[in-house]
């Protein structure tokens, strides 16, 4: 089956997270053109008010920065109710990172805690790592399903994630060390790595998510 092929009409609401992050029409773009009803949430209480049916968090940026933003807003607490729910989620890039319990980017600030493990930063010279880079994907995640073996995929990051849940990895990649790319528990799935820009592939796991 084509990307588009009629996965997003069966999603219901998709909410794309708006807390202040770049990069988030190109997100938009994809999902619309999967067919997915999707809009920005652009408050906490849009989580509460039963608006949306699946959450996506996309965004580049500084998890000390980020982390701030989510709590001043008040994101923070309805991010974390919504997955202790196991109400279908997808981060992406920062939207992965800040899921851990802290990262090396910003000492002394506590990340979500909703998957074990931190955030470190790559131990080699050329940093960050932009641009594609193939992907191991576990047999049985779902995420994937369909989407050829070791296919490249668009990352552009300085830290990585290391997790320390073995049955929440979804998917590993390399850039000077070997580190988790994705995971999957429940309805709970994220990534390093941007779908949105990643060709067929990309659209493929978007709409995989989307089912």
């Amino acid at each position: 089956m084509k990307p588009g092929a009629g996965a997003g009409s069966e999603a219901g609401v998709i909410g794309v997270l708006d807390y202040g992050a770049g990069n988030l029409g190109s997100v938009l773009n994809a999902l619309e053109r999967l067919g997915a009803k999707a809009r920005f949430v652009k408050s906490p209480e849009e989580l509460e008010s039963g608006g949306v049916d699946k959450l996506l968090f996309p965004g580049d940026g500084h998890f000390g920065a980020t982390m701030e933003s989510l709590t001043r807003t008040g994101y923070a607490g309805a991010l974390r109710a919504w997955i202790e729910a196991d109400r279908p989620f997808l981060g992406i890039c920062i939207g992965l990172q800040v899921l851990f319990d802290y990262s090396e980017e910003a000492p002394g600030v506590r990340g979500l805690g909703l998957i074990r493990g931190g955030v470190k930063r790559f131990p080699g010279r050329k940093v960050p790592q932009i641009g594609w880079n193939n992907t191991q994907a576990r047999p049985e995640s779902r995420l994937f399903r369909g989407v050829p073996e070791n296919s490249f995929f668009y990352y552009i990051h300085s830290y990585y994630t290391d997790c320390e849940e073995p049955g929440a990895v979804a998917a590993t990649a390399e850039y000077y060390v070997r580190y988790c790319c994705a995971v999957e528990r429940g309805n709970l799935a994220a990534l390093q790595f941007h779908p949105e820009k990643s060709g067929a592939a990309g659209l493929r796991l978007l709409e995989n998510w989307l089912r």
